[in-house]
C-alpha cells in the first residue's frame, strides 16, 4: 500500500493508472477508523480495480465551537488497518496544501444544506462539499462510496455531482451497528459508560417507529410526537431533531410511505450523535 501527501503526486498516480484503463474507487474519511470506515473499503473493492482511501480532517467543515482540535487523530494505526483491508492508496494531504494562503473559493449546495444538521452547524455542508470536490478533482475516481449515518452529506454530495455534471457513480454503504445497535461513529469514543447507554436512544427510536409502520401508523407527526417523548424520557439526552422525511429530497413528510426516512440528532453530554433509517423496508441510500 502506497501513502502519499502530495496533490501533484496524487493526481499523477490517478492518471497513470487512468491511462492504462483502470478503474479507482475513492473513500473519504477523515480517519479514527472502526469497523464502518472498514467495511467502506471493502464494499469499494467491488466496484473498481484501485481503491483510493483519503484521510484528512477537514478544518472547513468545523465550527469554532467544534471538536476540531481534540478530533480522534492516529496515523499509523489508521494506515495499517487499511492496510490489512486491501486499499492500495491511503491519501493524506497537508491541510496547507489544501487550503493554501489567498484561499477563498466554496461550493454551497443552496436547499439540501438548509435544515437538519444545517440549522445548528452553519457552514458544515459548504466544508463538506468544497472538501469533497477538491478530492474528487485530486483522486479522479470512478466511483465514491459514502456511509449512510451520515444522510444528509449524502444527499448534498449527490445534488453537487448532479448540478456540476461529474461523471462519478456515488455508492451508499447501509449504517454499520455495533451489536447492540449504536451506530458506528468515530465520536462514539468520546462517551462514557452512561452516556453510551443513553446513545442506544437513538436505534431504539428507529425500531419503534418501525414498528408503529408496521401496525398500520402512518401520520408522521404521530409518530415523531411519541418518538420524541420516548427519547426526552432519559435526562442525559438533549434532542437536536427528530424528522421524517423524503429520502431524495430531504422535506418533511406528513404521511410515511416507501421513500419516507426518520433522521434523528442529539446532544449527550459534549457529543453530538445522529442515526437513521428507512420506516418501510429497504436499506437507506
Amino acid at each position: 500500500m502506497k501513502i502519499l501527501r502530495g496533490l501533484s503526486e496524487m493526481s499523477a498516480w490517478s492518471c497513470e493508472r487512468s491511462a492504462s484503463g483502470k478503474t479507482i474507487a475513492l473513500v473519504p474519511t477523515m480517519g479514527c477508523f472502526h469497523e464502518g470506515h472498514l467495511s467502506l473499503m471493502r464494499h469499494a473493492r467491488r466496484f473498481a480495480d484501485y481503491v483510493v482511501v483519503t484521510l484528512f480532517v477537514n478544518p472547513l467543515q468545523f465550527g469554532p465551537r467544534e471538536d476540531f482540535a481534540r478530533y480522534p487523530r492516529d496515523f499509523d494505526r489508521d494506515a495499517a488497518l487499511a492496510a490489512a483491508n486491501g486499499v492500495d492508496v491511503v491519501f493524506a494531504p497537508d491541510p496547507a496544501d489544501m487550503y493554501p494562503p489567498g484561499y477563498q473559493t466554496h461550493i454551497t449546495v443552496d436547499q439540501l444544506s438548509q435544515g437538519l444538521c444545517g440549522r445548528n452547524r452553519p457552514g458544515h455542508f459548504s466544508g463538506v462539499t468544497t472538501v469533497v470536490a477538491k478530492l474528487f478533482h485530486i483522486v479522479r475516481p470512478n466511483v465514491a462510496v459514502f456511509g449512510s449515518k451520515d444522510f444528509q452529506q449524502l444527499a448534498v454530495i449527490r445534488r453537487m455531482l448532479e448540478d456540476l455534471n461529474w461523471d462519478i457513480k456515488i455508492i451508499a454503504h447501509p449504517v454499520v451497528r455495533e451489536a447492540d445497535g449504536l451506530a458506528m461513529s468515530s465520536r462514539n469514543i468520546y462517551l462514557s459508560a452512561a452516556e453510551r447507554s443513553s446513545a442506544l436512544c437513538l436505534s431504539r427510536a428507529i425500531k419503534h417507529a418501525r414498528q408503529l409502520v408496521g401496525q398500520g401508523l402512518r401520520e408522521a407527526t404521530t409518530i415523531l410526537s411519541e418518538l420524541r417523548d420516548l427519547i426526552a424520557a432519559d435526562q442525559a439526552v438533549q434532542i437536536e431533531y427528530v424528522n421524517v422525511v423524503d429520502r431524495f429530497n430531504l422535506s418533511d413528510q406528513a404521511v410515511v410511505d416507501q421513500d419516507s426516512v426518520l433522521l434523528l440528532a442529539v446532544r449527550i453530554g459534549h457529543t453530538r450523535l445522529i442515526d437513521n433509517g428507512r420506516l418501510i423496508e429497504g436499506e437507506v441510500g
